[in-house]
This record gives structure tokens, sequence and C-alpha cells, in this order.
């Protein structure tokens, strides 16, 4: 599919490996690192799951850092 073939419905979720979320659209071939969630629709959708489940938008190696100082 190219760029002027796809919907405004056509979105995903997609996590990286630091755990931090996107929106991408869903025709394109992801970059290294990054992986879909299993949500797909529209952009509303889509952006509705990420803010639901990315409540800490640190990275996870920041993440991990800090709790193994605390």
């Amino acid at each position: 599919m190219t760029e002027t073939q796809h919907t405004d419905g056509d979105w995903a979720a997609v996590v990286n490996d630091e755990e931090q979320y996107a929106l991408w659209p869903a025709w394109r071939l992801l970059p290294p690192g990054w992986r879909h969630t299993g949500v797909t629709g529209d952009r509303d959708h889509c952006l509705a799951h990420i803010e639901e489940v990315w409540t800490d938008l640190r990275p996870r190696s920041v993440r991990a850092a800090e709790s193994s100082t605390a």
C-alpha cells in the first residue's frame, strides 16, 4: 500500500524496547526496535489506548536505574 492509499482509520499503537509508545500508520513497516501492541483502529482509539497504558513517561532504563538506587 502506498502513502496515498491509506485511510485515516489505519493506525496502530506501537511500543519500543524502552516501553515508550507511539502512534504509527498501520500500513507502514515498523522501524527496528518497535513492535505492535495489538491495538489498531482510528487515531483517537489508538491514542486513548496509549494514554491508558503509558502512565509513566520515563524510559524503562531510567525507571530501572531509579528503582535500584531507591
